[in-house]
């Protein structure tokens, strides 16, 4: 069966997510799957995008994870703690599972300076634990863009030697960057892999259904470009190229797709794009406004 292609990226931003969801799980009705196992490690950020994930709504994180996974081990939604829930990572290792991983990863000192578990008594870090679960898992993503690119956690100067999850791992990785990433790019490409066991990836991994385009494309202010009419400061109602939006190289369908309940996104609440989802932010799309 073929994925969802790039057409989908141009249809209602409300329908994109729900309808691959709602085909895996008929996938899964259909031919009496189990939900497949997910180990979603927070390793070196700031655990915005398990956060983002809370707030999807087009399912819902509940649907998520009452019809579509089985969620395993997360370093801040699980009830258990400590060695028992560690144990339960180690578990899922010997099962079929996809891993999501958020946040670079550290690698100075064996990346002693993310540790996200002491197990019988030693301590463990996000490192050993990537390592661990990327070698097994049978798809892996990268959520966010520190974990697809380095991001912030990777910037000038990295003092912990941080690098992108695809950098480490030396495997298939599927990079789903933003900062944070919104809640549906997550949950479509989860449903994608469950519904058709492949996913169509531009030429940096990224899904196509979530990236093809650039926000420049879509941009409700690019007749003012087109035009040559620019902002000359935050607040103006024109074009905001000119005050450093970096819409013409990111790729995102924000503009369509929009955040915290599909009501906003940057550019409409009078901000500069920052080109968060790119792969050199941030130290490469610094300064983000300029005048």
């Amino acid at each position: 069966m073929e994925t969802i292609g790039p057409c989908h990226v141009v249809k209602s931003k409300k329908t994109t997510a729900r309808s691959i969801v709602n085909l895996a799980i008929k996938e899964l009705q259909n031919n009496k799957k189990d939900k497949i196992n997910l180990i979603w490690l927070e390793a070196t950020g700031c655990s915005g995008n398990i956060i983002s994930l809370l707030n999807a709504e087009n399912p819902d994180v509940m649907y998520l994870l009452q019809e579509m996974v089985s969620l395993k081990y997360n370093n801040s939604l699980m009830a258990a703690e400590g060695e028992k829930a560690f144990k339960q990572f180690l578990d899922t290792l010997d099962t079929e599972f996809i891993l999501v991983v958020e946040g670079a990863v550290s690698t100075k000192d064996n990346g002693l300076y993310n540790i996200i578990a002491r197990y019988q008594g030693k301590a463990i870090t996000a490192m050993e634990a990537v390592n661990l679960a990327g070698e097994k898992a049978k798809y892996v993503l990268a959520v966010g863009t520190c974990a697809s690119y380095g991001g912030i956690s990777a910037a000038r100067p990295n003092p912990s030697n941080s690098i992108s999850v695809a950098e480490f791992l030396k495997r298939e990785v599927i990079r789903i960057p933003g900062c944070p990433s919104h809640p549906d790019w997550v949950i479509g490409t989860i449903a994608n892999l469950i519904a058709f066991g492949n996913l169509e990836l531009d030429s940096k991994n990224r899904p196509i259904m979530f990236y093809s385009i650039t926000i420049h494309d879509h941009c409700p202010r690019r007749s003012y470009f087109d035009k040559g009419i620019f902002a000359t400061k935050l607040g103006d109602l024109e074009c905001m190229f000119k005050l450093g939006c970096r819409g013409p190289i990111t790729r995102t369908d924000c503009p369509m797709r929009q955040w915290n309940g599909y009501v906003n996104w940057p550019i409409g609440a009078n901000t500069p794009c920052i080109g968060c989802a790119g792969e050199s932010f941030p130290d490469g799309m610094e300064p983000f406004v300029r005048y």
